[in-house]
């Protein structure tokens, strides 16, 4: 299993506008429940099932559709698991010295790739910067839901 985590700092000098935790927090939720808006990369995202703090919901992801379960560990993470693999997605809201972060942490195999092969480690390397993007791309969509006052 290819793993990766990776910090980005969620108010970095000269963005504005500044965001607290707790919107971040709200933002990576409106994602959990409809990552559309927020992953432009993704063409479906239907939330079949609710519970407690748990979501499943189906996807469409380059193509593939595939099934989410979604834990909300508020006010920190936000967890998705594909069904019937081992792969994950975490999303992890922290301070730093630097500030408030957004740390990713992923686990995922690639079909026809041995663990801890060169064709393992390209695959990797090119969804690491996937999501290295719509990490970004999160915290951009949710600066303009508090500039346009729906957040």
């Amino acid at each position: 299993m290819y793993m990766v985590s990776y910090s980005i700092e969620v108010n970095p000098a000269g963005v504005e506008p500044v965001l607290t935790a707790q919107q971040v927090w709200a933002g990576l939720v409106m994602k959990a429940e409809n990552a559309l808006p927020f992953v432009p990369v993704m063409q479906r995202c239907d939330v079949i099932e609710r519970s407690g703090n748990t979501l499943l919901r189906e996807i469409t992801l380059g193509g593939e559709d595939m099934k989410e379960f979604i834990t909300l560990l508020e006010p920190i993470q936000v967890q998705f698991e594909r069904v019937g693999t081992k792969d994950f997605i975490q999303n992890t809201i922290s301070e730093s010295e630097r500030g408030l972060m957004l740390t990713f942490t992923v686990g995922v195999s690639f079909a026809g790739a041995e663990p801890g092969s060169e064709q393992e480690r390209q695959a990797g390397d090119a969804m690491r910067h996937a999501y290295v993007n719509a990490v970004g791309s999160t915290l951009r969509r949710v600066r303009e839901m508090v500039m346009a006052g729906e957040l």
